[in-house]
């Protein structure tokens, strides 16, 4: 049985379970007892190992990123690519503000899901800042020890320190430096099996975690979740079908129609494996047979957009965090948002390419604004199909991005020999 298909049971069996045990038992002991000793722990656990791996996980994935790049021979490619990525992630993102300001799915949340909430995820944040102004948040960015950057749950200070590292050794050309890198290649292949093994154990920790939450709020939880989905997946679709097909008419040159035509298999793909590492290699294909782009600009702007371009992960990091803040009721002023989207931007650069790395990052900015992190908890069960989603939008806008990087490079030249450079799963 594929991947997804034992995901999709999982989804199934912890909320038909969970939904039949509070019709039938409701409060009863039992299912209290069964829920605190055995659902929730089972659930906790998995998400306790993910996030046992996402730290160097993170520190492998971006310095490999940055250091396989060739900097000399690829500045004017590597700038364009950094543009369109820092231009398309500000519009994802300012769309899901302004979607989850509209929608307010959070604001009638029951204090009864609060309080479940309060008995969710055990996810440790960084310690928020003494002050939140935004020159502030900016210089708390570079951390003074990463070391200890690590063991606070600092996540931005952890990317910061991880891209300047990947570029000290992609500008370090010593055979020491060469026993280094490989050394991180290591490091990385070794937290990919180990992720691997660990979502081996998805539809069980995914079952476990909706079971939890089922059985105690029944069905008003899934219509609070509901309106959060709704809303996630409205600004996918929407910077997906509108915002990409207007960059692919005006800055591609190309009919939208017939490029989504064309990427068709590279779309199915993410969706179905939630993974950019497994749909790199479709990427690729789709990008030289179907979209006839040069080898050269596909093969660069796929691999470097697998670990930048992530405007589905930003987009969902910054309505995820103002949907919790509206769950809380902690008010958030606009100045306070726009330093939100500026640290989603960053955050979907620097998370991209780790399994769940968008919890502990999210769980950061919400420790800074003092909402309360436990409200994780409510999220996770459906967290596994939002990251489907938003893997589809990230493809396609690698796509999209390579379509335009390739129409400024009229002269580029087919390198069949040139890799393709080490794949980032999402």
């Amino acid at each position: 049985m594929k991947a997804h298909h034992k995901m999709l049971i999982g989804i199934l069996t912890g909320t038909v379970a969970g939904l039949t045990a509070n019709a039938l038992a409701g409060k009863s002991a039992w299912l209290d007892w069964t829920v605190s000793n055995v659902a929730s722990p089972v659930g906790q656990i998995f998400i306790r190992l993910l996030l046992m791996l996402v730290v160097p996980l993170l520190f492998a994935a971006l310095v490999m990123g940055v250091a396989d790049l060739d900097l000399k021979q690829v500045g004017r490619l590597g700038a364009r690519t950094l543009g369109y990525t820092i231009v398309f992630s500000t519009i994802s993102v300012l769309l899901g503000l302004v979607l989850v300001n509209i929608i307010q799915p959070g604001a009638n949340l029951s204090d009864e899901a609060r309080a479940l909430a309060q008995q969710g995820t055990q996810v440790k944040a960084a310690p928020p800042p003494s002050e939140t102004s935004f020159g502030a948040v900016l210089m708390s960015m570079v951390p003074t020890n990463p070391m200890k950057a690590a063991a606070d749950g600092d996540m931005i200070g952890i990317i910061v320190f991880s891209l300047i590292f990947g570029l000290g050794v992609a500008l370090t050309p010593t055979d020491s430096a060469k026993h280094l890198r490989d050394t991180i290649q290591g490091l990385y292949d070794v937290m990919m099996k180990l992720i691997d093994g660990v979502l081996k154990l998805a539809p069980y920790g995914v079952a476990a975690l909706l079971f939890a939450m089922t059985a105690k709020l029944g069905l008003s939880i899934l219509g609070q979740l509901a309106a959060y989905v709704g809303t996630v997946l409205l600004a996918l679709g929407l910077h997906m079908f509108v915002v990409y097909s207007l960059s692919v008419r005006f800055l591609g040159g190309r009919n939208p129609i017939a490029f989504f035509r064309d990427c068709r298999l590279a779309i199915v793909t993410a969706f179905s494996t939630s993974s950019s590492s497994a749909t790199l290699p479709t990427a690729l294909k789709v990008a030289e047979e179907n979209l006839k782009l040069p080898p050269n600009v596909s093969r660069f702007v796929l691999t470097a957009g697998s670990a930048m371009n992530q405007n589905g992960t930003a987009l969902f990091e910054g309505v995820t965090v103002l949907f919790l803040a509206q769950v809380y009721e902690v008010p958030l002023s606009l100045q306070q948002q726009a330093l939100i989207m500026f640290i989603c931007i960053l955050a979907g650069i620097g998370t991209a390419g780790v399994p769940a790395g968008s919890i502990p990052v999210i769980a950061m900015i919400l420790g800074m604004f003092k909402i309360p992190v436990e409200g994780l908890g409510l999220i996770l069960g459906v967290d596994r199909f939002l990251d489907m989603c938003r893997t589809t939008l990230n493809v396609t806008g690698d796509l999209a991005a390579a379509v335009y990087v390739a129409r400024g490079e009229p002269n580029a030249q087919a390198d069949a020999g040139q890799p393709a450079g080490s794949p980032h799963s999402s």
